[in-house]
């Protein structure tokens, strides 16, 4: 027997929501019930509790995305599971595909290391904190970069104090002299050894990281393997990915043939050499290179940030290695996984038409505005009227706003993230902060609680209080 879910909803979203589901050919039954309040959104916890039968005729109950509810407290009271859906009715069919999926993003296979740039010119205090933020964003070793020519004395009481606080560490330098002292220190991987530096890991148990004695010398890459293999010790090797247009296409064949030449080899990948070196927005870069090492298997990647355009790098690699680690495992394309890579646009960035908000706008009777973007631009509407422009300034002498600053204000702002969403192809919702995906920290959201009232509303009731 089919599954049956119940939705909840408003007066004024039912009929959309409604055709929504009739257009799905979905697998469960479903109904509809308005629970008494205009707006979907503003449905709490209290009038579900106050206005739902009892006993409940559904295997499970959907409220709307931006409704503020604790989804156990009334599982428990109804006996039925509670779910929250998505904050816009055309993004239902999506949701319950991506439910079919089940994907797993806590799943991964890919090992970061983040480097700490020029570790040698920072104090031990300094890496700690740098370290923890780090680790906070999704990095699994910290990596010390050494610079070149300068002295790093505190570098075997850094790793000691990194291993310490729990962390794995890798020493990062050009200076055999720094490698056996990171080794002797207890560091977990020292890069980068090759074939005339072997001599270090024979005094140390740090698992070194190769690479070719000179550059694209695989042939002094597998010689340094064997060594290795015959020692029985374990190691991980790294061609060296090189810049577009400086040998980056041979680069890649090059991690291709390892892998082909020694399918069981642990490999490690730089990738700062494409997104600090490349003046593109690092999110599609990672993605790409995250792709290749998952078909590649190649299970550990080393992470710069040095350029303020990579300064969320780290998030950007923990995202990717998840979602690509789920699309490989379900043999999918790595697409409806996570939103987080897709900063700059939306797949779907206008839920309505804008004959739907025509619509809607007709059916609204109060003062308040409304505002929506669709493909012809910024929609704002209350009772007394339905504006559109693609310019925000071109809407204020429409609004009637002119004798109270505060909603002026607010409306301001409103309308300038509006155009900002409209310009960029994102989504924009009233009174929501735009998605910016890994790219900027989420502000911190409750969704038991409804939100508290803003600036201007508060100026508002002070002065009909007055």
């Amino acid at each position: 027997m089919a599954e049956s879910i119940l939705f909840l909803t408003g007066h004024l979203a039912r009929p959309r929501l409604e055709t929504v589901l009739e257009g799905m050919n979905a697998e469960f039954g479903w109904k509809v019930l308005d629970i008494g309040v205009k707006v979907a959104a503003l449905m709490t916890e209290d009038i579900i509790v106050r206005r739902l039968p009892q006993p409940v005729e559904a295997d499970k109950i959907m409220l709307p995305g931006r409704c503020r509810a604790d989804l156990d407290r009334l599982a428990s009271r109804f006996g039925v599971p509670f779910l929250r859906g998505p904050d816009e009715l055309k993004d239902i069919p999506v949701y319950f595909g991506r439910a079919r999926k089940a994907a797993d993003l806590t799943k991964y296979d890919i090992q970061i290391f983040a480097e700490v740039v020029d570790a040698s010119a920072l104090s031990v205090d300094a890496i700690l904190k740098r370290a923890e933020d780090y680790a906070q964003k999704g990095a699994d070793v910290i990596d010390l970069g050494g610079l070149p020519d300068t002295p790093f004395p505190h570098l075997g009481e850094t790793v000691r104090a990194l291993r310490q606080r729990g962390y794995k560490v890798s020493v990062d330098s050009a200076n055999p002299e720094e490698l056996l002292r990171g080794g002797k220190a207890c560091a977990d991987y020292l890069l980068s050894l090759n074939e005339e530096t072997l001599h270090i890991a024979d005094q140390v148990a740090s698992i070194p990281v190769l690479i070719p004695k000179e550059h694209g010398d695989m042939a002094s890459l597998y010689r340094a393997m064997d060594a290795l293999d015959k020692k029985g010790r374990a190691y991980l090797v790294d061609p060296v990915l090189d810049p577009i247009n400086f040998g980056f296409m041979e680069s890649l064949g090059r991690y291709a043939a390892l892998r082909r030449k020694r399918p069981d080899a642990e490999i490690l990948m730089g990738t700062g050499n494409l997104t600090e070196l490349t003046d593109a927005d690092t999110t599609g870069i990672t993605a790409v290179l995250l792709g290749i090492a998952s078909e590649l298997h190649i299970r550990n990647v080393l992470v710069v940030q040095v350029s303020p355009h990579t300064r969320r790098t780290v998030e950007e690699h923990d995202l990717a290695r998840r979602i690509m680690f789920a699309s490989r495992a379900e043999h999918e394309l790595p697409k409806d996984y996570a939103d987080g890579l897709l900063c700059l646009h939306a797949r779907r960035p206008f839920p309505q038409s804008p004959e739907e908000i025509a619509e809607a706008a007709r059916e609204v009777r109060d003062k308040n505005f409304r505002i929506e973007i669709a493909e012809d631009g910024i929609h704002i509407y209350n009772r007394d009227g339905h504006h559109i422009a693609q310019d925000a300034f071109d809407l204020y002498p429409k609004l009637g706003v002119d004798q109270d600053g505060a909603h002026a204000f607010y409306l301001g702002a409103e309308l300038a993230r509006a155009e900002i969403a409209w310009r960029l192809a994102k989504r924009y919702a009233q009174d929501e902060p735009l998605d910016w995906g890994v790219a900027a920290d989420a502000p911190a959201e409750d969704k038991t609680r409804l939100k508290e009232a803003g600036h201007t509303l508060i100026a508002k009731r002070k002065r009909e209080a007055s």
